[in-house]
C-alpha cells in the first residue's frame, strides 16, 4: 500500500475502531478518533517532507484498473495544488475533533461521521481519476448532512435538506460535464488532469463551453458563487462550530480546487467565459460583504463573509494567470485557517454566553484577554492586514486581476474596504464600551483551546511573515499550468 492510500484510509480505520467501541465510553471514543486524526495530520506532514516541490507533475502515483471498459481505475497522486489542500484538511479536522468536547448526545455517532467527512475529503484532493474523484465528492455529503441534521441548531433540518438539495443539484450538473468528457477516448494514464487535457484537444469548443459551464454550477455550489449560495449561510448558522470550522475551512475548498482543476483542462472555454467569471467574482466579492455588514449574528457575519472571500478565489482564477491562480490558492488556505479560527472562537464564546449577538457583549476584552486577542488578530487577517497570510493572498489575485483587467479592479478595492468596516466594527463591539454586568464572571480560554488557536492563528501570521514556503509549495506546478495554457491558446 503506498503512502497516499495510508493517507487516505487512515480516517476509514479509525471508523472501524469506534464502530466496536461501546458508546457508553465517550472519553475513549474520543480519544480514538482523535488520534486517527493526529496520524492522518501525520502522515499529510510526512508526505510533506518527501514532496519535491520542484517537480510539476504528479508525486506518489498509484493506479489500479477497477473497470477498463468504461476507463475508471483507484488512481491517487497529489502535486501542488492538492498538497496544500490535504495538510489544510488534516490540520483543521484535528482541530474540530479537539473543540467537539462540547459534544455530549450521540457522541459515538458524531465522531464516526466527522471521521467518514475527513475520509471524503482526502479522497476528493487524491482522486486522479474522474468517477473516483465523483464517488469521493459525494460520500461527503451523506455524513455531513448527519452532522447537521442530528446536532445542529432549532432549524437544524431546514439547514441540512437545504445543503443536501443544493449539493446534489449542483451534482447533477457535474456529472453531466464529467460523462460528456468521458465519451471521449481517454488514454488511461492514471491521471484525471492528462486525461482531460487530452480530450480537450479534440473537443469541439462549443462543447468545452458547455462542460465548463456544468462544472461552474457543479463546483460553484460547493464554493459557494452567487446565485448558488442559498445554503450557505443558514447551514453556517446550524451546524455545530467544530462542523462549521470543517465546512468553511475544508467543503467550500473542494469547489473552489475543483473549479481550478476545471479551468485548467479547458483553458479555452474559460478564456470565452472569463467576462462571466470575472462579474460574479466581483459582485459576490461586495455582495457578501454588504451582508456580513448587516448581520448581528456572529456566525451569519462569518458565513457571509465567506461568499465575499471565496469570491477572491474566484477572482484568481478567473484572471488565467500565474500569479493570480496563485493567488487564487494561497487565498484557498488563508480563508481556510481564518474562518476556521473565527468559527472555532465564536463556538468557544457562544459555549460560555448561550449567545451570538454581538450587540449583547461589551468590553470582553477585560475579562477574556487570550480571547480578545486571538480574536481581534483573526478578524485584522479576515480584512487582509499586512503580516497576515490574508494579505499576500490578496495582493497576488490584485495583480493578476490587474494585469488582467486593469481599473476594473476598483470593485475589488471596494470589497476589501467593506470586509475592514465589518471587522473593525466586530472588534469594537466585542471588546471597548462599558462593561456588561452579565458578561462579568466569562471565563477566559483554558489550555486545550488556547492551543487549537494558537495554531491557527501562528500559521496565520507566521505564513504572512514568512509565506515563500506556502508560495513554493504550488509555484511549479502553477508555472507548467501557465506554460502549458499559453500552448494551448497559440
Amino acid at each position: 500500500m503506498g503512502i497516499l492510500s495510508l493517507l487516505l484510509w487512515t480516517p476509514a480505520l479509525g471508523v472501524l475502531f469506534l464502530a466496536f467501541i461501546p458508546k457508553k465510553h465517550t472519553q475513549l471514543i474520543r480519544l480514538i478518533s482523535l488520534s486517527f486524526a493526529m496520524l492522518a495530520f501525520l502522515g499529510s506532514c510526512w508526505l510533506l517532507s518527501r514532496y519535491e516541490s520542484a517537480n510539476a507533475s504528479l508525486q506518489f502515483g498509484e493506479y489500479f484498473p477497477l473497470n477498463p471498459d468504461l476507463g475508471s481505475a483507484y488512481a491517487l497522486g497529489v502535486d501542488g495544488l492538492s498538497l496544500p489542500m490535504l495538510l489544510l484538511a488534516t490540520l483543521l479536522t484535528a482541530i474540530a475533533l479537539l473543540a467537539s468536547f462540547t459534544i455530549t448526545d450521540g457522541v459515538k455517532g458524531y465522531h464516526i461521521c466527522m471521521l467518514l467527512l475527513e475520509f471524503g475529503m482526502l479522497g476528493v484532493f487524491l482522486a486522479q481519476d474522474w468517477a473516483l474523484f465523483y464517488i469521493f465528492w459525494e460520500v461527503t455529503l451523506i455524513p455531513l448532512f448527519f452532522l447537521i441534521d442530528r446536532w445542529g441548531g432549532q432549524r437544524r433540518h431546514a439547514a441540512s435538506l437545504n445543503f443536501v438539495l443544493y449539493t446534489m443539484g449542483g451534482s447533477v450538473f457535474m456529472l453531466m460535464s464529467l460523462l460528456a468528457v468521458s465519451q471521449y477516448d481517454l488514454q488511461n494514464s492514471g491521471s484525471l488532469m492528462t486525461s482531460m487535457n487530452q480530450i480537450a484537444q479534440d473537443m469541439p469548443l462549443t462543447e468545452q463551453i458547455l462542460v465548463l459551464l456544468g462544472f461552474l454550477i457543479g463546483f460553484g455550489v460547493k464554493m459557494p458563487i452567487f446565485p448558488l449560495h442559498g445554503w450557505l449561510p443558514l447551514a453556517h448558522v446550524e451546524a455545530p462550530s467544530p462542523v462549521s470550522i470543517l465546512l468553511s475551512g475544508i467543503l467550500l475548498k473542494m469547489g473552489a480546487y475543483g473549479l481550478l482543476r476545471a479551468v485548467v483542462m479547458l483553458p479555452e472555454a474559460a478564456q470565452v467565459l472569463q467576462p462571466l467569471l470575472l462579474f460574479l467574482a466581483l459582485f459576490g466579492m461586495i455582495y457578501g460583504g454588504l451582508l456580513a455588514w448587516r448581520q448581528s449574528d456572529l456566525k451569519a457575519m462569518i458565513a457571509y463573509s465567506s461568499i465575499s472571500h471565496m469570491g477572491l478565489v474566484l477572482l484568481g482564477i478567473a484572471s488565467l494567470t500565474e500569479v493570480g491562480m496563485s493567488g487564487a490558492v494561497m487565498q484557498m488556505t488563508a480563508h481556510g485557517l481564518i474562518a476556521a479560527a473565527l468559527f472555532l472562537l465564536v463556538g468557544l464564546l457562544y459555549e460560555r454566553t448561550h449567545t451570538r449577538n454581538i450587540q449583547d457583549y461589551r468590553s470582553l476584552i477585560q475579562v477574556m484577554p487570550r480571547f480578545a486577542l486571538f480574536m481581534t488578530v483573526t478578524l485584522f487577517a479576515a480584512m487582509g492586514l499586512p503580516s497576515t497570510v490574508g494579505f499576500i493572498a490578496e495582493l497576488q489575485i490584485l495583480i493578476g486581476g490587474f494585469q488582467q483587467w486593469g481599473y476594473w479592479m476598483v470593485f475589488f478595492s471596494i470589497s476589501l474596504l467593506i470586509s475592514a468596516a465589518y471587522s473593525i466594527r466586530t472588534v469594537g463591539l466585542l471588546f471597548t464600551g462599558h462593561s456588561s454586568p452579565a458578561m462579568q464572571n466569562i471565563e477566559d480560554l483554558k489550555l486545550p483551546e488556547m492551543l487549537a488557536a494558537s495554531v491557527l492563528v501562528v500559521s496565520i501570521v507566521g505564513f504572512g511573515l514568512i509565506p515563500a514556503p506556502l508560495i513554493d509549495l504550488s509555484a511549479s506546478t502553477l508555472k507548467h499550468i501557465n506554460i502549458m495554457h499559453s500552448k494551448r491558446l497559440l
